[in-house]
């Protein structure tokens, strides 16, 4: 059976990002960090399968909080690299910024929200912008590692990872410039696509309710 999960390529090259994100951690953050997180996934479902048909389940918390661990960095690693593009940034235009409008205050009120939930978060861990399906808005978390403090129905549209190797070979202690650096290379085209079929889980959701 091939592995369930597998690196996905990215969709521009290694210097792509540049000023803004080095060639050089894209690279290492593309092919070693991500890379790891897709080969833990995939071990992990394998010792599920061998603990399973060995009806051995006395290990069976800690596989599924590893499972939850690298499943949900392959996830997140796998957005970020679509949230962004050369040449990118600027800000959203039509439906996306109406809702950013009135759910925030406006772009520049989510901007500095979001950027700030990215610098106060302790450890590790992710910034998001997701849709909230049963309230029906836009909210930002903070996510710690990788799979916590996220409301279950939250989906994510939009990620920032704040974990240091994201950052560090270039910006150094230096967080908060590269969460500005990353609001220049934001693809728009694709958080306005996945908000609107988020949206389509709203109508789901409420008509199960």
């Amino acid at each position: 059976m091939p592995p369930a999960y597998r690196l996905p390529e990215l969709p521009y090259d290694y210097s792509a990002l540049e000023p803004h994100i080095s060639g050089r951690i894209m690279e290492l953050h593309h092919d070693k960090h991500h890379a790891t997180y897709v080969e833990g996934a995939n071990k992990t479902l394998e010792q599920l399968d061998e603990a399973r048909d060995k009806a051995d389940f006395t290990r069976l918390a800690a596989f599924e909080k590893a499972l939850a661990f690298n499943l949900s960095g392959h996830i997140l690693h796998s957005l970020f690299w679509q949230n962004m593009m050369p040449k990118g940034g600027g800000k959203p235009e039509g439906e996306l910024a109406e809702a950013l409008q009135r759910d925030f205050g406006g772009f520049d009120s989510f901007k500095k929200q979001l950027s700030q939930a990215a610098a106060t978060i302790m450890g590790s861990g992710w910034a998001a912008l997701v849709w909230e399906p049963l309230g029906g808005r836009l909210l930002t978390t903070q996510i710690y590692d990788h799979q916590s403090n996220l409301s279950q129905g939250g989906i994510p549209l939009l990620v920032i990872d704040a974990w240091e190797h994201a950052f560090y070979l270039q910006y150094e202690n230096r967080k908060a410039e590269f969460f500005e650096a990353v609001w220049k290379v934001w693809n728009w085209k694709d958080v306005a696509q996945r908000f609107r079929d988020a949206r389509k889980v709203n109508v789901d959701i409420r008509n199960a309710a």
